[in-house]
């Protein structure tokens, strides 16, 4: 079993008696589901673009209580301020607790820790777990966990080889939809609640089919192309390269000119490197290439 700290995570907790019915009102899936149970959502503008993705875990009444938001620490204090605007007239209380506790994945086994809050990541099982620990106890939770120590690289490199997006690399923030960031295939949407912000676009494109970008796994060859190179097809840009690690990646494509693409027989090139799309296990859409002739 390994195990990782994630710098680039911050933790913001939302706590009251009404702190589940009120993420539950804003956020794109279920918060019920979020007592025992990690969550992966995201806080969506009314336009429904990606505000800030999550993690979202409940902690136990016997352990104090609160919904803990997993969250890229960069945008903490944003989620906080955007909360606070939501909360209205909610009993609830908001804070960044990103310098009392760190984020640390864990990955090819299963354990417990009495150091910190552990959950199984909801998005895909293969990724693993996930513990909220503070900085003091890393060494005695991974212990107890019985993992062996590593760096966040190893981590990311799991996550790449997995295809599963992360934010700020392999799709911008305010700027892209949760179909396109694949949070429709990762369990992040719940498309039976009630509304939330944002749902009515989210709706729309699940129920018409209308994504047409979307981040997929690719690989290549050779040294890995840099993150926000343009992707070519020929003279026509078809995406952007994301993040990249042993000779797998991530890239948000347009998946109806990369099929074209195919069909074609024209490669993609990112930074001078080839890319071949390669379909994830967990991918239930139209794949590109998939009809493309002999």
């Amino acid at each position: 079993m390994q195990a990782a700290l994630l710098p680039e995570r911050g933790v913001v907790k939302v706590a009251g008696e009404t702190a589940r019915q009120f993420l539950n009102g804003i956020v794109s899936n279920d918060i019920g589901k979020a007592s025992g149970e990690a969550v992966f959502a995201a806080l969506l503008t009314p336009h429904g673009k990606i505000v800030v993705d999550f993690l979202a875990v409940e902690a136990a009444a016997e352990d104090g209580g609160g919904i803990f938001l997993d969250c890229p620490r960069a945008l903490a204090g944003a989620l906080v301020e955007k909360l606070t605007f939501y909360k209205l007239r909610a009993k609830v209380s908001i804070e960044d607790l990103s310098e009392a506790l760190t984020v640390m994945a864990v990955w090819c086994g299963q354990g417990q820790t009495d150091y910190g809050l552990c959950y199984a990541d909801p998005r895909l099982p293969e990724l693993g777990m996930r513990a909220l620990v503070p900085p003091d106890a890393v060494t005695n939770a991974a212990a107890d966990l019985g993992a062996t120590l590593t760096d966040a690289d190893a981590y990311d490199a799991h996550r790449i080889a997995l295809g599963v997006p992360r934010g700020g690399q392999d799709f911008s923030y305010l700027n892209t939809f949760p179909h396109e960031a694949d949070m429709d295939q990762l369990a992040g949407i719940d498309f039976d609640k009630g509304c939330y912000i944002g749902q009515e676009v989210v709706s729309r494109v699940e129920h018409r089919a209308t994504a047409r970008s979307r981040v997929v796994p690719v690989v290549y060859d050779g040294g890995a192309p840099s993150v926000g190179v343009e992707v070519m097809a020929g003279e026509k840009q078809v995406g952007v390269m994301g993040s990249a690690a042993q000779g797998r990646g991530l890239a948000l494509l347009r998946l109806d000119r990369v099929n074209d693409a195919i069909q074609a027989g024209t490669p993609l090139i990112a930074g001078g490197v080839e890319l071949r799309v390669a379909k994830p296990s967990w991918a239930d859409f139209a794949w590109p290439g998939e009809n493309a002739a002999p």
